[in-house]
């Protein structure tokens, strides 16, 4: 059952600043290198609250805070890492059923 509209992701970080920036653009590489459209946003913890995404990710430290925010929470630990973030992406979307 694919998603009938576009994905939400939320990249994380502590403060919201550098690090989801570059979190977020691996993501939007990573997505389009497995064909998923989605809309990527990031934030820091605190705002990432009141926020409802279908995925967050994220370092250990902070998805541990907010693992219940979103139905797939993905840790990372290389901001840099796109084909392991599209790998785990594909999985844990697939799983999901969000995969077409």
């Amino acid at each position: 059952m694919a998603l009938d509209r576009q994905l939400e992701i939320l990249a994380v970080c502590g403060v919201g600043m550098g690090s989801s920036l570059m979190l977020k653009m691996t993501a939007e590489d990573a997505l389009r290198s497995i064909g998923v459209d989605a809309r990527v946003e990031n934030a820091d913890v605190s705002t990432a609250r009141g926020m409802s995404p279908d995925v967050v990710i994220g370092q250990g430290m902070h998805t541990e805070e907010i693992a219940d925010l979103a139905p797939v929470v993905i840790t990372i630990s290389d901001f840099l890492d796109k084909e392991g973030l599209a790998a785990q992406l594909r999985d844990r979307l697939g799983e999901q059923g969000w995969l077409a």
